[in-house]
C-alpha cells in the first residue's frame, strides 16, 4: 500500500492552507511563493529583514505589505527549512 500522486496533492493543499498569504502562480515571478499575489517574493522579504531591516521599515519601504504579511514570509520560510534534503547516490 503506497501513496500516489492524489496523496501528496492533498497534504500539500492542507499545509498551504496555514499560509493563505502566501501564493505560488507560474505567471509571477516565475512561480516563486510571494505575497498575496502580488510581484513580491518571500526571499525579497527575507532579504531585506537579513540586512537589518526592521519590520516596521519594511513597512515603510512596501506600503502595500501588511505586517501579518512579513510573518507569515517568516513562518513559510521556517517550514520551508524543516524539509530534509536526501542525497542521491551516483551511479557507478
Amino acid at each position: 500500500m503506497g501513496l500516489d500522486f492524489s496523496d501528496f496533492e492533498f497534504l500539500y493543499i492542507a499545509i498551504m492552507d496555514q499560509f493563505n498569504r502566501i501564493t505560488h502562480n507560474p505567471a509571477v515571478m516565475g512561480g516563486k511563493a510571494c505575497i498575496r499575489g502580488m510581484r513580491v517574493t518571500v526571499g525579497n522579504v527575507l532579504e531585506q529583514l537579513g540586512t537589518g531591516r526592521s519590520i516596521e521599515n519594511l513597512l515603510v519601504d512596501f506600503p502595500y505589505l501588511e505586517k501579518e504579511d512579513v510573518l507569515e514570509a517568516i513562518k513559510y520560510a521556517a517550514w520551508r527549512m524543516q524539509e530534509r534534503e536526501v542525497p542521491f547516490s551516483i551511479a557507478v
